[in-house]
């Protein structure tokens, strides 16, 4: 929205006047919500396409685990799937419950089979797979926060802006002893400059951290869900 609101500036030639007039401290604002803007943009779009590849490796590996019969099939494939959390945590899951067979083998010296596990067993499994759960959603919150952080500070700074703005409009007229246009104009246009970069950069970023939330929450709900499919999974195949 900032880069929308300033190439229609540009395309008037206002914006270059207005730059032109700013104070230092007008221009430092400015600058800043500029900055903040296009970081913002740069994660939103980074976002968008590690969540639309999330989907469609997430869709296609839920597809092939509901229909294989056993988790070793799965095990496999899964690594075909490195953008969908899901598949890591079944990694994880799966490497879990092998060592923990592999524990118990090696002291009651039992056969291969999971029948040998253990209520306890389990639990250390799905403890496994629900840390590794938080790693995946800890991963995908990274640069999320700076779009909370854009949403809530840009709007203070294009308002210190407009202050600032509106000080040097009134410090104009007592310095000049006349309230005209040209003398109130530019203070007043820095102002309102910084009001619009302020909120230009806040509202795409306010929308883009609640919807970017919101994936989270599904994804992190996905998960939960999907550890209990799976040691329900292991359970069925140790009866």
């Amino acid at each position: 929205m900032t880069i929308l609101l300033t190439s229609v500036l540009l395309a008037t030639g206002s914006l270059w006047q207005i730059i032109g007039q700013l104070s230092t401290f007008g221009a430092i604002i400015l600058v800043i919500l500029v900055a903040m803007s296009l970081v913002s943009w740069t994660v939103i779009f980074q976002k968008f396409r590690q969540f639309r590849a999330i989907d469609g490796d997430t869709r296609n590996f839920m597809q092939y685990f509901r229909r294989a019969r056993k988790l070793d099939e799965v095990a496999g494939q899964a690594q075909s799937y490195r953008h969908s959390p899901l598949a890591n945590i079944f990694r994880s899951g799966f490497e879990e419950l092998n060592t923990v067979k592999g524990l118990r083998n090696e002291v009651g010296g039992l056969s291969d089979r999971v029948n040998a596990l253990t209520d306890s067993d389990f639990e250390l499994v799905e403890m496994a797979m629900e840390r590794r759960l938080n790693d995946e959603t800890g991963i995908l919150e990274k640069k999320v926060v700076f779009l909370a952080t854009t949403g809530s500070s840009a709007p203070f700074l294009g308002l210190l802006g407009t202050v600032v703005g509106i000080m040097d409009s009134f410090w104009s007229i007592g310095e000049r002893g006349s309230a005209s246009l040209a003398v109130v104009a530019p203070g007043i246009a820095e102002a309102l400059l910084a009001t619009i970069v302020g909120l230009g950069a806040a509202i795409p970023a306010v929308i883009a951290y609640n919807w970017a939330n919101n994936r989270l929450k599904y994804i992190n709900n996905s998960g939960f869900s999907f550890v209990l499919d799976f040691i329900a999974r292991a359970k069925k195949e140790a009866m």
